[in-house]
């Protein structure tokens, strides 16, 4: 069996004809979705870091106000009592965090991985910060966890270093897979 060259000639399509642009607008559905969520985490990890309210352990608006706030009524309230622990470290992890989701979601860097780091995030958000919201709806950390899932399934395929490197190997081994 030779691998890496199709042998029917069947065209996969039910029309008979080539491809179209419901083709190429299903190949790249998840690129939008891969560009916002990068740009938000790279944001939301940038802002944290340029905000010295933000990494305090007290006071208006530092992380270590939000832990405490949101402790009993947290899903999971171990978490926010590990955040506590070392509260500036904490959201010194998070911006880092969500800045190397971020560029690795972008840029298509390990995207499997790093889309699994954004729905880490979000969901350990989701059992702390947000899981108070009446209706559940109004919390946007379970948006953002959906969100991350199908990345997390198909990765990064088109317009990414993990693509560029895929090519490469292909080409390296003689079995070009497009």
């Amino acid at each position: 069996m030779t691998h890496g060259m199709r042998s029917d000639t069947q065209t996969p399509y039910l029309d008979g004809g080539g491809r179209d642009w419901r083709d190429t607008a299903t190949r790249y559905a998840l690129l939008p979705l891969r560009v916002f969520l990068g740009v938000t985490f790279i944001y939301a990890g940038l802002d944290k870091l340029t905000n010295s309210a933000f990494l305090s352990d007290s006071g208006s608006g530092s992380i270590g106000e939000l832990m405490r706030n949101v402790h009993d009524s947290a899903a999971i309230p171990a978490l926010v009592d590990l955040a506590l622990k070392s509260p500036v470290g904490f959201g010194y992890a998070i911006a880092f965090g969500e800045l190397a989701v971020g560029i690795g979601t972008l840029i298509g860097l390990l995207a499997r991985l790093a889309a699994l780091g954004g729905a880490l995030i979000s969901f350990s958000l989701w059992m702390t910060v947000s899981w108070a919201s009446d209706p559940y709806y109004y919390g946007n950390d379970l948006a953002y966890l959906m969100a991350w899932l199908p990345l997390v399934l198909a990765g990064a395929s088109y317009f990414s270093v993990d693509a560029a490197l895929r090519a490469r190997r292909g080409q390296r081994s003689g079995n070009l897979r497009y």
